[in-house]
């Protein structure tokens, strides 16, 4: 399958382009990016041409890779859906619900494959996990930290405009949410509260009873760095276990799976543009939570 991708940063590269580069049934055709030069050094790194035109690129493939800010995502999103092009698109799929919804329209009016590249749900050792947990039901609650501390000089992201104004609950946010919502079940209420650091805390109230906590920083000191997902319920305490695989290799699971939607014709896919927009519900329920200082609920 030949696809584009849109993006020219640390994650585009390091992630989404090797792992293309590295599958034996994708084919990488062009890179389009808003800087010129990051895109033209992008595809001469893998040997592809560099595109000045979003619309261009989207015609030459038949899916798209997309590892750019939200905002833009949605409008290439939609852009490529419309012309028939399957998905593969980051999280998170949008900054709003609105804009969620304009991709999950796109996609569901053409007709075409998506797959939302929420990095755990595609290493073994996690999809592992949430299968097991999901079978197992009983659970209770969950304890949820994503303790990150991207702003330091070496990292990549230092200087990722979209991460410092949004923060940790629309970074990383989505991937703790892609691993409660399956065992936990649909989010119905949300309340959230700042801390020092840039912390936010969301109380997640669960359709069918459960509670959740989960507490998100970027902006952790280096030595407190973490990353913790624990379950209480009746089978006891279970503790998501760490991965070994690398983010382009889990990519390459995200591809397999896009691939094997295309194949069947099926659009059902787990993690497809309508779980995306779930995620989007939540945290923007907890946006506006934090902002009114009450009880927000999700719409179902």
């Amino acid at each position: 399958m030949r696809f584009g991708l849109f993006g020219t940063g640390h994650w585009a590269a390091e992630t989404h382009a090797a792992g293309l580069d590295a599958h034996p049934r994708a084919d990488l055709v062009g890179v389009w990016g808003r800087d010129p030069d990051k895109a033209a050094a992008l595809a001469a790194r893998y040997g592809v041409p560099a595109f000045e035109d979003v619309d261009t690129l989207i015609e030459a493939c038949d899916a798209v890779a997309v590892a750019v800010a939200p905002d833009i995502q949605v409008e290439i999103a939609v852009r490529a859906a419309t012309a028939g092009r399957h998905l593969l698109l980051d999280k998170p799929l949008a900054l709003n619900v609105a804009d969620a919804d304009r991709v999950v329209e796109a996609a569901v009016g053409s007709n075409v494959a998506s797959v939302v590249f929420f990095t755990g749900r595609y290493q073994p050792e996690v999809a592992g996990f949430i299968a097991a947990t999901a079978a197992a039901g009983g659970w209770h609650t969950a304890q949820v930290i994503r303790f990150a501390s991207i702003f330091q000089p070496s990292s990549p992201y230092a200087q990722s405009p979209w991460r410092r104004e949004h923060g940790a609950l629309w970074d990383v946010g989505p991937h703790a949410l892609a691993v409660l919502l399956p065992v936990l079940g649909r989010v119905a209420r949300v309340s959230a509260a700042d801390g020092p650091g840039g912390l936010v805390h969301l109380l997640l109230s669960h359709a069918d009873g459960a509670t959740s906590t989960v507490s998100l920083t970027l902006d952790a000191p280096p030595r407190s760095a973490a990353a913790e997902f624990v379950l209480y319920g009746e089978s006891g305490i279970e503790r998501l276990p760490a991965s070994g695989a690398s983010a382009a290799r889990a990519f390459g699971v995200a591809i397999d799976q896009l691939l094997a939607e295309v194949d069947a014709g099926t659009r059902d896919h787990r993690c497809d543009v309508r779980f995306g927009r779930e995620v989007v519900s939540v945290l923007a329920a907890a946006e506006a939570a934090r902002a009114q200082g009450t009880v927000i609920d999700v719409p179902a």
